[in-house]
């Protein structure tokens, strides 16, 4: 079992300086009213991921800290999380810090590690169970009503609750869906109406890849047709001759002279065989390239009729390239747009038939949720019966014995919710069912909403009462009571006492009370006192043993450490306390 071995609190409100030692069993934190008991709650709030409220740190300090030691088994799910996190154990134990800057900075670390404040929140749910005043209000909320119901039913809730949210989410999803394909509709129109005269205005230019690129290429050609006849025809005159003009010198038969000169001589050195070789090869490559050149320039189109279609064409291709080619597009740019146009035109042209499917889906989800809802309730109803039934013979520990209590589960009409039952009910994340705690204080009265139908006192018992029996289907290994007895006193207060202890024997107990019957069923108490100055030092949270005990117990039972009355009452609370140990 984890164990809260100690905290260590340095400038926290009225503590400078203090150590709290726990013990395993039932330890009672007391002192006088001001003496910063209460500052033992929110140290372990702050161990536990709680709000850093910068108020909190003593006036001159720079910053306050809390440090915790918890020894945790091996093996347990918060010592493989603070493994994960990169923590390391001292001697089996794990050690926490929380810092709270005067500028209101938090810092936390876990087994020497730094991490994030919510890493010290996670671990708490595995840890301790921390109760005061506020959870108190808490337990007033339906929400929380229900979440301790559904905590205490375990799997019976669970594993349908895990269904009917997944149904849930789904339903979400398609409602909001269909919601947005319905109420759109007449944008979608709209949408679908310009990309069909888009594809329509592609389709009617038949536009091929790369077609602008061919086209611009041929309008540079054809628009220097004379140009490039006339240059290309000079060039190969040059290359091979002008039949016109016999008398004239081209570069064929000028290499072609070279080419004999040398080969008359060349079998007597072969440096000059070589350079022969090469001159042959220009001669033939000087042929290939004149006789291109005569094939280019009488191929060569001059027409100006087809310089007028390409220009035609180019100009229809520019248009779309403008309306659907993007910044610089062409050509691809633009069928790249009319398969995408076309896909989605698929898409919003499927609406009527994605309408019908998702109304479809949603009526079975409708369906389906209503008999998960129905199984939830059922989970519910029988649980609810065995934890008032449990709820109820704790407070009759608790000088309840004819209190009793149940549980009011209802639904809320709506006619936009499930079906149920003959009803239409309204449903949310959690199911269909509003579960609130009753309580009759006594025989006659009828039972009434605990917000209603308890005191201060009463409520106190009622939170007792119920993680009472939380301990015994999800034990939690160290519970903090602050004020748990706020209202409550005389024989009250003693079964509140016996009743800790009796929780004590399977988890680790802390509770900061105001109360002598409650104190003296401790196995630990330890006292809260200010120095002179106002303080809390190392020396002001002490272990009370012994006489320093019975005295503590007199002035919580009469206000004065030397009463002879308060005196004798305190030795018998402590033997009371002893015999039911």
């Amino acid at each position: 079992m984890s164990v809260l071995e100690e905290m260590r609190i340095r400038s926290l409100g009225v503590i400078d300086d203090a150590v709290v030692e726990l013990s395993p069993g039932f330890t009672a934190v007391t002192g006088e009213t001001g003496a910063g008991k209460t500052m033992v709650v929110t140290s372990l709030g702050l161990l536990l991921g709680g709000r850093a409220d910068p108020a909190l740190v003593r006036i001159g300090a720079k910053a306050a800290v809390v440090e915790g030691r918890i020894a945790v088994p091996e093996g347990t799910a918060a010592i493989v999380r603070a493994q994960e996190a990169g923590a390391e154990l001292d001697d089996g134990a794990l050690l926490i810090s929380r810092t709270v800057s005067a500028e209101g900075r938090s810092r936390a670390h876990l087994g020497g590690r730094s991490v994030p404040v919510g890493m010290l929140t996670e671990l708490a749910d595995e840890l301790v169970a921390v109760h005061g005043q506020t959870d108190q209000q808490g337990l007033l909320k339906l929400s929380r009503q229900r979440g301790a119901l559904d905590r205490y039913a375990g799997d019976a809730v669970a594993v349908p609750l895990t269904k009917y949210q997944a149904a849930y989410r789904r339903l979400r999803a398609v409602s909001a869906e269909l919601d947005t394909i319905v109420t759109r509709a007449r944008e979608r129109a709209q949408e679908a109406d310009l990309l069909r005269f888009g594809l329509d205005e592609i389709a009617a230019v038949e536009p091929r890849a790369g077609e602008d690129v061919e086209l611009s290429a041929e309008a540079e050609r054809l628009g220097h047709a004379e140009a490039l006849a006339s240059a290309a025809s000079a060039a190969h005159a040059a290359l091979a001759g002008n039949p016109e003009d016999p008398e004239g010198v081209d570069a064929t038969t000028l290499v072609g002279g070279a080419n004999r000169a040398l080969d008359a001589v060349r079998s007597h050195d072969p440096a000059l065989s070589a350079l022969a070789d090469r001159i042959g090869e220009i001669g033939i490559l000087l042929s290939d390239v004149a006789g291109e050149l005569a094939g280019y320039a009488d191929d060569l189109d001059a027409d100006p009729l087809r310089l007028a279609a390409v220009e035609e064409r180019r100009a229809a291709l520019t248009q779309l390239t403008r309306k659907y080619g993007g910044a610089g597009g062409g050509t691809d740019e633009v069928l790249a747009w009319a398969e995408r146009g076309s896909a989605r035109l698929l898409e919003l042209d499927g609406d009527d038939d994605r309408i019908g499917e998702l109304t479809a889906e949603r009526d079975g989800l409708r369906g389906e949720l209503g008999g998960l809802a129905q199984a939830l309730t059922d989970s519910r109803t029988e649980a609810a019966s065995r934890f008032a039934a449990a709820v109820t013979q704790e407070l009759a520990s608790l000088a309840m014995p004819h209190a009793r209590v149940s549980f009011d589960i209802r639904r809320t009409d709506d006619p936009d919710g499930v079906e149920l039952d003959g009803r239409t009910v309204a449903y949310g994340p959690s199911g269909v069912d509003e579960v609130e705690l009753l309580l009759a204080p006594h025989p006659g009265a009828p039972p009434r909403p605990i917000a209603k139908g308890a005191s201060g006192g009463e409520l106190s018992r009622v939170m007792l009462a119920v993680e009472v029996v939380f301990a015994g289907t999800d034990p939690v290994p160290t519970y903090l009571f602050d004020e748990v007895d706020a209202g409550v006193g005389g024989k009250a207060a003693v079964e509140i006492g016996r009743r800790l202890a009796k929780l004590a024997k399977s988890a680790q107990v802390v509770v900061v009370t105001h109360l002598p019957q409650v104190a003296a069923f401790a196995d630990r108490q330890l006292l809260v006192e200010k120095t002179n100055d106002g303080t809390v030092t190392r020396s002001g949270v002490t272990v009370l043993e012994g006489e320093d005990r019975i005295r503590e117990l007199s002035r919580m039972l009469a206000g004065q450490e030397d009463s002879e009355t308060a005196r004798a009452h305190a030795e018998e609370l402590l033997a009371t306390a002893r015999a039911d140990a």
